[in-house]
């Protein structure tokens, strides 16, 4: 099976960026994604190489029970949202090597369209509100990525940068922006055997937010596991895979600054979901790499619970 998966790097990017405000600390989430980076496909390609990734994603959740959230410097309850998001991934994987690691490059820009809708909080009143919105969301640069290879073993390191590159607007329900920057140290391990075509996947993530200082809150730091167990068999000329993605998101530190309201505001959540993806070659030099999974949240505390769904779809250079 060696032969047919030659895969792309989906790196922590790939998903990371397509958060909007509504599911962030500053309301119960943050710059990653939950899932996003959980597959074989997330690691480098282990050879110098040039991906282009276009990951299309689904969201709708809600916190209902009149729990409120702090977005965009309100207080909103029965909050209830719907995004869909188009992010294109540009990675390079040089041929240098840093500490015997490939090093390689990466940028996801992602674009989004939003709806939300919430009961607004003004002192003892409540207004309901609604607003849509679509633009650029913020860019995340992978200036620092490495990966080794021991035969079907893969793991390796990266350092990611989330910059306040779409909208923000102080008072509106959906902002395609954050508005402050978020900064990700990961690892990655990723064993598939080519003699049987069983795959563990595992990556860890960091994430350090700055002030945003339209609203004066502080998000706190965040810890976020993604993990896939899948079989890959060979289908036609290609190799289709079935599992399952698993994550576990967690505030590891409470929330401040004057705008946070509620005091220490710390978001958890846990899911597991099917993931199918298939890869074959296309000519002599050109990878194709597909993969469809379904992530529904399934124990939320302090975030908007509701279902992920993701496209992906790569080549490699």
């Amino acid at each position: 099976m060696r032969s047919r998966l030659h895969l792309t790097a989906l790196l922590a990017a790939c998903g990371a960026t397509l958060t909007p405000a509504l599911i962030a600390e500053e309301g119960g989430g943050g710059h990653y994604l939950p899932g996003a980076t959980a597959s074989f496909i997330d690691a480098l390609p282990g050879r110098e190489a040039f991906a282009y990734v276009n990951a299309f994603t689904w969201y709708d959740g809600s916190a209902g029970g009149n729990r409120a959230l702090e977005v965009a410097g309100q207080l909103v309850a029965n909050l209830d949202a719907t995004v869909y998001a188009d992010t294109s991934i540009l990675l390079y994987e040089t041929p240098w090597k840093i500490l015997g690691g490939q090093y390689a490059v990466a940028a996801a820009i992602p674009y989004l369209w939003m709806d939300v809708k919430g009961d607004v909080r003004f002192g003892p009143a409540t207004v309901s509100g609604r607003d849509t919105t679509s633009g650029l969301g913020d860019i995340q640069i992978l200036p620092l990525m490495l990966g080794w290879q021991e035969g079907d073993l893969k793991f390796g390191g990266q350092f990611g940068v989330y910059a306040p590159t779409g909208d923000f607007e102080q008072g509106r329900l959906a902002n395609p922006g954050r508005n402050y920057w978020t900064f990700e140290p990961g690892l990655n391990l990723s064993w598939l055997s080519s003699r049987i075509g069983t795959e563990i996947s595992l990556f860890a993530g960091f994430d350090v937010s700055t002030r945003n200082e339209a609203t004066d809150y502080q998000s706190g730091d965040v810890l976020h596991l993604d993990a896939t167990v899948a079989q890959h068999l060979p289908l036609g000329s290609g190799v289709v895979g079935v599992g399952a993605n698993a994550l576990y998101y967690r505030q590891v530190g409470g929330d401040g600054g004057l705008g946070a309201r509620l005091g220490g505001f710390e978001g958890e959540t846990l899911g597991v979901g099917p993931v199918l993806s298939y890869t074959r070659k296309v000519g002599e030099k050109t990878d194709l790499v597909a993969e469809f999974k379904w992530l529904p949240e399934l124990d939320v505390e302090h975030r908007t619970e509701g279902d992920t769904i993701w496209f992906k779809l790569a080549l490699v250079f």
